[in-house]
């Protein structure tokens, strides 16, 4: 099992400690090794499966940025490919295709002998085969040139930060600041590193794991809760996934800051958007824009007239559904999605915006309907089957009678409204870290409020990271 919130802390610190005392030249071996030690620590047999992916792509990328003949080169990416997204459909999606099929064969009134294919799914290989995989078709496409140093391309493929749930870093980001020496941070890096840190834990330990029980008593009872309820189940989940996942990202760019490296921002305040394009310019960035870049473009973007463009919106949009999960509940979320998107699309000359500007009064009516088509959509992304989302969507659309429980709506109103707090001030002062900027007696209190609720939700039994299984 990956570390708890205290061995983790432990863990830091010491690897912190000891790689600012050593010279430059020995951070990077120390960096390595400690992702691996932080990976090996939820089972080091699947450390094999991050070296596969390091050695091939190491060596793959130094051989097309060497060779000459286009067909090669394009062999050799192939290879990558290959290698990569074989590795991953064995051990994320062969049980998956393997269900499907015989489902089908059923369907159609025949026998099916389902074989017994039972593999377990190795924390973050969605993310390190997507950037490692981004990295060898930048070489290929004379974007970057190859890495020389096996060391440096061993940290950027396993950095412990990000390495279980992202961001996904572009290695012409990420690489340079490896290959080069890292200064102690200045005390403003070290109050933002440990700022970002707290942040992201009061995401995750208060906002998420205070909702997940709500959410998890809503789902299981999703076939005879009250419409009210699962309505306000539907709210808890949509907040719960947000702060899970933005935390974690605040605290892997705090963690990375403390060590010299700065990471991507992968999330920009995406409740706040005011139109779907605009959300999927702020949740997840990484993960957006790797499929933008990698998958979208090279289908034809938006080049070759409106069908061609719906039908790229709706493959990637589908494939990026089934990237989150083996299972058809995501293909539908990332089919509605792509919805979405092309209906925005036809309309997008109404509701152009960028993704950082502050928000205004007038902004309430488009950022609330964005909002609730994204709540429509996690319910499949949450339900564990789909009798499960159509019971949760019945029971809101017909308002299915019954109670709601009184401590868990007006949690759900609190734990909204701090988020929504801590949004508004990170959009409209246009930095993760505002609270840093506010004036002392303020910034103390916001922080000081942060750690009481840190200790008030602390304690109850731990609630893994949801994109941990991603």
């Amino acid at each position: 099992m990956i570390f708890n919130s205290f061995e983790f802390a432990v863990f830091f610190v010491a690897v912190l400690a000891l790689y600012w005392t050593l010279p430059s030249r020995f951070q990077n071996p120390l960096l390595l090794v400690a992702s691996y030690v932080f990976y090996a620590a939820w089972d080091w047999r699947f450390l094999s499966l991050i070296w596969l992916s390091t050695l091939v792509d190491f060596a793959v990328a130094n051989r097309i940025d060497s060779e000459t003949v286009a067909e090669r080169r394009r062999r050799l990416l192939w290879l990558s490919i290959a290698v990569n997204l074989g590795v991953l459909g064995l051990f994320k999606y062969a049980g998956f295709f393997v269900d499907s099929f015989a489902g089908l064969v059923e369907g159609l009134g025949l026998a099916a002998n389902r074989p017994f294919l039972e593999i377990v799914l190795p924390v973050g290989i969605s993310f390190y085969t997507f950037q490692t995989l981004g990295y060898t078709i930048d070489v290929y496409q004379r974007r970057i040139p190859a890495e020389p140093s096996l060391l440096a391309f061993g940290v950027y493929v396993a950095f412990f930060p990000q390495l279980v749930a992202g961001p996904i870093e572009r290695a012409s980001r990420l690489l340079p600041q490896l290959r080069a020496p890292r200064d102690t941070p200045q005390p403003g890096t070290i109050r933002e590193g440990l700022a970002l840190i707290l942040l992201g834990l009061f995401r995750k330990v208060v906002i998420a794991d205070g909702l997940a029980p709500i959410v998890n008593e809503t789902f299981a009872g999703a076939e005879t809760a009250s419409g009210v309820a699962l309505l306000v189940g539907v709210y808890a989940f949509s907040l719960q996934i947000y702060g899970d996942f933005a935390g974690y990202s605040a605290i892997a760019r705090g963690t990375a800051r403390l060590l010299g490296v700065e990471l991507m921002e992968n999330f920009r305040q995406p409740y706040l958007a005011t139109n779907i394009s605009h959300f999927w310019r702020t949740w997840h960035i990484s993960l957006s824009t790797w499929l933008r870049d990698y998958l979208y473009i090279p289908l034809g973007g938006n080049r070759d007239g409106s069908r061609r463009t719906y039908r790229n919106l709706a493959i990637t949009m589908l494939l990026g559904g089934l990237w989150h999960g083996a299972a058809w509940t995501f293909v539908v979320w990332g089919g509605l999605h792509g919805a979405y998107l092309a209906l925005h699309r036809d309309r997008r000359h109404h509701t152009a915006r960028t993704a950082v500007d502050p928000v205004g009064v007038g902004d309430a009516v488009p950022m609330i309907a964005t909002f609730h088509l994204v709540a429509l959509s996690w319910i499949f992304f949450r339900a564990e089957t789909f009798a499960q989302a159509w019971a949760v969507l019945g029971g809101i659309l017909t308002m299915r009678p019954g109670g709601v429980g009184f401590d868990a709506f007006w949690l759900v109103v609190l734990l909204g409204v701090a988020s929504l707090l801590v949004d508004l001030q990170q959009r409209n002062r246009g930095s993760q870290t505002a609270v840093l900027e506010a004036a002392p007696a303020l910034r103390g209190g916001v922080f000081g409020a942060m750690l009481v609720a840190l200790v008030l939700f602390s304690g109850g039994d731990p609630v893994p990271f949801i994109y941990f299984q991603f």
